[in-house]
């Protein structure tokens, strides 16, 4: 199914500098997207899932601290 959207003339222009090469479509663009932000996603989440672990565990150090040890 293929279906047409409205795109401000600003985010158009954003969209044409973000294509890899002069052919690539405007759906392959946004596909891309989409996929880069999922696995981003994806990412943080497990980044925050260890990092509430390392806390749970006591893994961590006060601002405070890291900056007296630091010199600041």
């Amino acid at each position: 199914m293929v279906t047409t959207i409205q795109l401000k003339e600003t985010t158009k222009d954003k969209l044409d500098k973000m294509k890899l090469y002069r052919q690539e479509t405007y759906n392959d663009v946004l596909e891309r997207l989409i996929e880069d932000v999922s696995d981003l996603n994806l990412k943080t989440r497990d980044e925050l899932e260890s990092a509430i672990k390392d806390i749970e565990s006591g893994k961590w150090v006060s601002l405070e601290k890291l900056a007296k040890e630091l010199g600041f």
